[in-house]
């Protein structure tokens, strides 16, 4: 797993957060996930290089197809080190009184 900052760094761009989205879903091929984002595969693949460098996506190949899925145990270190950063009260589905500054949960 990369650093804190090397990984929020990579997950800034909003295609990878929805390459994420799709996966939590189904494990899916570039095709599709081009398909469902209307970007071209290989924009999919350049995205998919980058979250599998940093171990959130693991691939499997199944005849001619590879498989994208994610490697969810990698995905709730991120979770956890967010939570750890975040000391607004926003974790674990708690909703704490908003305060000037504080994080704003999204559901």
């Amino acid at each position: 797993m990369k650093e804190s900052a090397e990984l929020f760094k990579l997950l800034a761009v909003d295609k990878r957060i929805d390459i994420i989205e799709l996966l939590k879903k189904e494990a899916m091929s570039v095709n599709a996930i081009a398909e469902k984002l209307g970007i071209t595969q290989s924009a999919v693949s350049q995205h998919l290089r980058v979250l599998k460098s940093a171990d959130l996506v693991k691939d499997e190949r199944q005849g001619y197809w590879i498989y994208y899925s994610l490697n969810k145990e990698a995905l709730e270190e991120c979770r956890k080190r967010l939570n750890r950063i975040c000391t607004c009260g926003c974790s674990g589905g708690q909703t704490a009184p908003k305060k000037p500054g504080d994080c704003s949960s999204k559901g």
